[in-house]
This record gives structure tokens, C-alpha cells and sequence, in this order.
């Protein structure tokens, strides 16, 4: 059997199968210490083919996943379910969640909040219920997960496919070197994680199957209904939920915080989750006991987690300052704007233009180019002249001469997408230009500019700042 090191939703904890259950664990992944020839490459290496494809197939998490939920549905066709039935399997199985995700998760692998014993104590058996490995085979996984996020060290990077980062990953065997280290020994601290570490595979088929078999046959006389769909479906529906952690919160939804790896955020996955599905703002802020920080998105888990500290069980309830969210998603909603002001056309930077003679350019216009100067800038609207809706004469009085004045209020004062629009007919720049010379030498000299950058260092124009935007109407000049 491969000794996985890798996160813990998983149906049996390989680690607990084959590690001695007294001592000191460590914080490293597990080794295989069978007597095998260590120079023997491991079956991952080797390519799948029709004579070894058994041999890459982690039967005993096949079994457990895959097997037994099948079994249960089989079963349940010979089995009536009653409606008590249904109402405690329902119940359990938001008991064994809440053991995952406010307990394995927010808990233990991110120390999110502290708890009494008798809390840690209640999500370690009912999270031992779900059947997802011990708690620090779990935590340890999931910290090197977050640790190595969609690289070839993450445990079920969806980098390899939604399929396998849902499933695959458990199903088929993985090898132990490849797989990230993290550090767990905190755990080790914890009386009830070596507790429940020690007596994994006693609380998993007590609180897994034996006792909500108990629970239905003690109290309604219906003991195999119990052991059908409050045991084994439940255990099922269970895991494909919090699996969806690993897949689905990685593949659908928004990234509102960051978007260089893969978490996202959405409700669906939310709903799914107990709360889990807003997994972009959960890789930015793990230690934050919230995954849902508006009042109006789901996460029971962290509802929960708010009750009882309000009943004394939970205490030192961890939160990132909002200042800090907020400065993450500014920088990404900043980044996104950057994305989309790289492709519009905001006209030639005026760094690259040349620089006319003012001579030049009233000679140009005279000879039939549709030149006009704007803030010292000049621009060829020869194609926009008849375009214009009741301004051709206007323009044609302007070419060849100083507009500036008339472009911004002398005559009419002209709209922000008008300002947008004669940036992207720029030709050239006016000779003793002022500003617009100055600014020039200072983007060349690398000095500091008038205008803001974007991430890709070209300037941000902002609405009233374009170089053609003269906010107090110039003045002509006296004939004097």
C-alpha cells in the first residue's frame, strides 16, 4: 500500500494504517520503511498501461469511496427510508461537516479561533465521522496545499484537471517525494488530536456507521435504515461535498482578491460547502475564522463558529483588518482596470510623437491637411471634419491655428469621450509647446511624471486630466 502524505479528504488515513501509533510524529512527509529497494522507481513514474494500471489504483480509498456508496445505493432500493430517518441523516450530516470545515479546516490545519475541550472534543469524533483521515494527516495536507498552490507539490492541484483534483487524487496513488512538505508538530501538542489519531479507525466505524445506526434503532426501531442513509450515503454525500473544496472552488466563481492561482469564489460552491465555496478571500486570508465576510453569503460554518463563542466554547475569534481586504481588492479591481486599458486605444503616447516646427504645421494645414494644435499637441482630423455633426465649420476654423481655446469653452467646451476621442488622431507635438516638451523630457529622463502608471508602466489617463483638457479657458492672444 503507498504511504500518501497527502491532504485529508480521504476516505481511510494511510498514514495511521502504517506509522506506529506512539511517539513523537513528524512534521515531514511520511517514507516508506518496508524493505523494499529504495532505487526502485515508484509505480507513478512508470506510465499507465493494460498490463500495470491496477497497480496505480489506491484500492483500499476505491473501496471506501467509491465501493461503498454504490453498495448503500444498491441497498437502499430493499430499504424504505422514513421520514425520521431522513431528518437525522440530514442532521449528521451537517454534524460531520461542521466536523470538517469548522473543525479539520478553520480549527486545526489554520488555527483560526481557539476552542474548550469539549468542543474539540465533539467536531473530533463527528469530523472523524466523515471519514476523511485523522486530524493531523488532514491538516498537515491541507497546509502543504495551501503552501504550494497549483504546483506539481500541491497534493490535488487542479493544474492536473478538475477530475483529479475532486477525486483522482485519492483513487489513484500519488508518491510520497513529490508531494510538499508542512509543518504539523503544533498538533502534536493537542492531547485530543493524538487521541483521535491513535483511535482513528475506532472513531471512524463507530461514528461513522455504528452510531447513527444506534441513534435510528434505539430511537424509532429503524437500525438498518440508519446504517443505509444516515451511515453510509451520508458518509458519501459528505465527502463528494467537502471534495468540492479541492475542485470545484478552484474552477468556477470570481477571484475578487487575487487572481495568480486558482481559488475562486461562488455561491454554489458555498452552498455546497457549508460555507467553504469563497476560497479566493480563504487563500488570501487563511487565519481569518470567516470565509464569507458580507452578511448576506452563506457560511454556516462560520455562524457556528460565532454561537459558540457567544456560548463560551470558542474564543479568540481571528479576523484580518478590513483595512487590509480592502487593499486587496482595490489592487485587484486596479488590476482588471489595467487589463482593460490595455486594450483600448488611447492614441500615441505623446513621448513617441514627433516634434513639429510651428511653422511646419501651419504650413501643412494650408496645403490641405487637416491639422489643428490643442494644448500644444497637434492632431489630424482630416477624416472627422464631415463626421462632425454641425462643427465642420468650426473646425475648418481652427486648422492650421491655436485651438486650445476654442476646443475648451471658447467656442463650445467639448465632453470627456471628445477629449478621449482627438487623443487617438495625434500626429505630432508643437515646438516650445511648454508643458507638453517638459513632459516629454521628463519621461525620457525617467523623472517623475504628471501622470499615474499602470501595472505595465504606461500612464493611466484619467477622465479631465488628457493633455487637451485646459480647465480654465485660455485666452487669445491681443493683436499687440
Amino acid at each position: 500500500m503507498s504511504h500518501q502524505p497527502t491532504a485529508g479528504m480521504q476516505a481511510i488515513d494511510p498514514e495511521y494504517l502504517s506509522q506506529p501509533q506512539t511517539g513523537p510524529s513528524r512534521s515531514e512527509p511520511i517514507r516508506n520503511h518496508s524493505k523494499s529497494d529504495p532505487k526502485k522507481p515508484h509505480i507513478t513514474d512508470l506510465p499507465i498501461t493494460r498490463s500495470n494500471w491496477y497497480k496505480h489504483v489506491n484500492w483500499l480509498n476505491v473501496l471506501f469511496i467509491i465501493g461503498l456508496p454504490i453498495a448503500g445505493c444498491v441497498s437502499a432500493f430493499w430499504v424504505p427510508l422514513r421520514w425520521q430517518t431522513a431528518v437525522w441523516a440530514v442532521v449528521y450530516y451537517f454534524w460531520t461537516a461542521l466536523g470538517i470545515t469548522a473543525g479539520y479546516h478553520r480549527l486545526w490545519a489554520h488555527k483560526s479561533y481557539s476552542a474548550r475541550s469539549v468542543l474539540k472534543l465533539f467536531l473530533a469524533t463527528v469530523g472523524g465521522g466523515a471519514v476523511e483521515g485523522s486530524i493531523r494527516w488532514w491538516s498537515r495536507g491541507h497546509r502543504a496545499h495551501h503552501r504550494y498552490t497549483d504546483t506539481t507539490k500541491d497534493p490535488y492541484s487542479v493544474r492536473k484537471g478538475l477530475l483529479y483534483s475532486h477525486i483522482g487524487w485519492m483513487v489513484m496513488k500519488q508518491n510520497p517525494k513529490r508531494i510538499g512538505r508542512s509543518d504539523a508538530s503544533d498538533l502534536d501538542q493537542d492531547p485530543i488530536v493524538i487521541w483521535q489519531h491513535k483511535h482513528y479507525l475506532k472513531v471512524v466505524f463507530f461514528m461513522g456507521l455504528i452510531f447513527p445506526s444506534i441513534v435510528a434503532g434505539v430511537g424509532w426501531g429503524d437500525w438498518v435504515g440508519g446504517y443505509i442513509y444516515a451511515g453510509i450515503l451520508r458518509i458519501f454525500f459528505v465527502q463528494q461535498a467537502t471534495f468540492c473544496v479541492n475542485s470545484l472552488a478552484h474552477w468556477l466563481g470570481d477571484q475578487p482578491f487575487d487572481d495568480r492561482n486558482s481559488p475562486r469564489d461562488h455561491v454554489i460552491t458555498a452552498l455546497v460547502t457549508l460555507g467553504e465555496g469563497y476560497h479566493n478571500f480563504h487563500h488570501e486570508f487563511p487565519s481569518d475564522y470567516r470565509n464569507a465576510i458580507q452578511w448576506h453569503q452563506y457560511d454556516p460554518t462560520k455562524w457556528s463558529i460565532w454561537l459558540w463563542s457567544k456560548l463560551g466554547l470558542a474564543s479568540n475569534l481571528k479576523q484580518f483588518r478590513a483595512n487590509e481586504i480592502e487593499k486587496g481588492r482595490v489592487q485587484q479591481l486596479q488590476k482588471k482596470l489595467d487589463q482593460k486599458r490595455a486594450k483600448l486605444d488611447w492614441g500615441v503616447p505623446l513621448e513617441q510623437l514627433p516634434v513639429i516646427e510651428w511653422d511646419d504645421y501651419v504650413e501643412q494645414a494650408k496645403n490641405g491637411r487637416g491639422l489643428i494644435a490643442v494644448a500644444g499637441v497637434v492632431h489630424d482630423v482630416t477624416d472627422f471634419i464631415n463626421e462632425h455633426p454641425g462643427g465642420k465649420a468650426l473646425i475648418r476654423s481652427g486648422l492650421g491655428k491655436d485651438a486650445t481655446a476654442m476646443f475648451n469653452g471658447g467656442v463650445y467646451l467639448h465632453s470627456n469621450a471628445a477629449h478621449n476621442l482627438l487623443s487617438t488622431m495625434r500626429v505630432g507635438v508643437i515646438r516650445g509647446g511648454g508643458e507638453v516638451e517638459i513632459w516629454k523630457r521628463a519621461q525620457h529622463e525617467n523623472k517623475d511624471s504628471l501622470s499615474a502608471k499602470d501595472d505595465a508602466g504606461n500612464p493611466i489617463i484619467r477622465a479631465g486630466n488628457q493633455v487637451t483638457k485646459v480647465h480654465q479657458p485660455i485666452s487669445t492672444a491681443s493683436a499687440a
